[in-house]
């Protein structure tokens, strides 16, 4: 079963990533109510609100961190 196929889907950026204020700003909107309904998940399975909040910050900054390494050739 997919649980996040519940969430919907994240739509297309409008702006190019050159508009970085706009592009960002969009960015965030798209993933604000996404965002909200995995907390909401994780919440009702039991999970406390903020652990989980403060996990995706940490899985986020991890991704990053891969994504940096990757495109230096590290």
């Amino acid at each position: 079963m997919d649980a996040m196929a519940g969430l919907g889907s994240v739509p297309a950026p409008t702006h190019q990533a050159k508009e970085f204020l706009a592009y960002e700003t969009e960015c965030r909107s798209a993933l604000q109510p996404l965002l909200a309904g995995l907390l909401d998940m994780a919440e009702a399975a039991g999970w406390n609100r903020r652990t989980a909040a403060s996990t995706l910050m940490f899985l986020a900054a991890q991704q990053v961190s891969a994504a940096a390494k990757a495109s230096a050739g590290g």
